[in-house]
């Protein structure tokens, strides 16, 4: 169990997800601590939580052991520069998309000659329903033990798993981080085909939803790759074979693969066009 104190500079969705994870995990109320000028929104988390509201940003990060950085990567230069003078928690994690360690090392003071244990992370939106996928990054600072600390709090809202270099990040922006919207519209599809065939439109829902989710599942669970998985599935001269051999003809590979580079691409603008924001 996570017997540190943490705190959380913004409460939007994602903040709301991550306390909502720690504390149905058994870390207590009393050991969170959240700041943002929202006060209706802060108000609502220390009602549902029991947890603490910091007047400031300043005031939280003298508080707390670990900062989540849960602003939006606009915001985040700002934030940083704000709580610079009072950066002395032993851990921060950003999960800012697309704002670069150095960036953030550079606003929170490192060139004043702070030492700043950095993890940056990317969780995608199903954390809000504590079924992510997170990839995290450390900074040459990060102790072992605060590896473990920061991947405890992102466990609480999915899976995790760390990245050896930074640079990969935009990969996983262009799969995990933007991947949901891919399998909405992948279920969006499959709905209007279903109707199109003759369906109801309340059953087409909810045939694709559930076979989403059913395929998901039996791929988590199962040991063989997706490849394999789609293969057993097929049956030779079935009508799965003729529909996979149109998308196949389609060139739906290439199509996904020009999408995530176009994906990438983005996610390196952004860093480079948030990295020279310094407000």
């Amino acid at each position: 169990m996570i017997n540190k104190k943490i705190g959380f500079i913004g409460a939007g969705n994602m903040a709301y997800s991550l306390i909502g994870g720690l504390t149905s995990t058994g870390v207590a109320g009393e050991n969170i601590w959240v700041s943002d000028p929202n006060a209706e929104q802060t108000a609502q988390l220390a009602k549902q939580f029991k947890l603490n509201i910091a007047q400031n940003n300043s005031e939280l990060v003298k508080a707390v052991d670990v900062v989540v950085l849960a602003v939006k990567p606009q915001q985040l230069s700002a934030v940083c520069q704000e709580i610079s003078e009072h950066a002395q928690a032993p851990l921060f994690i950003s999960i800012a998309a697309g704002v670069l360690c150095q960036d953030i090392e550079r606003w929170l003071g490192s060139q004043s000659g702070k030492e700043l244990a950095l993890v940056r992370c990317m969780p995608n939106t199903p954390a809000l329903v504590q079924s992510g996928a997170t990839a995290l990054f450390a900074n040459a600072q990060v102790s072992d033990e605060q590896r473990i600390l920061a991947e405890s709090i992102l466990r609480a809202v999915g899976l995790t798993l760390w990245l050896e270099q930074e640079e990969d990040m935009h990969a996983v922006t262009a799969l995990s981080g933007s991947g949901p919207a891919y399998i909405f519209l992948v279920i969006e599809a499959l709905e209007k085909a279903g109707v199109q065939l003759g369906l109801d439109e309340k059953i087409a829902h909810f045939l694709a939803l559930q076979t989403a989710f059913g395929a998901s599942k039996m791929a988590l669970e199962s040991e063989d790759s997706a490849e394999v998985l789609r293969t057993k599935v097929t049956s030779p001269g079935g009508t799965t074979e003729r529909a996979i051999g149109i998308l196949q003809d389609g060139q739906l590979e290439a199509l996904f693969l020009k999408a995530l580079q176009g994906a990438q691409t983005r996610s390196r603008e952004l860093a480079e066009m948030l990295g020279s924001e310094d407000n």
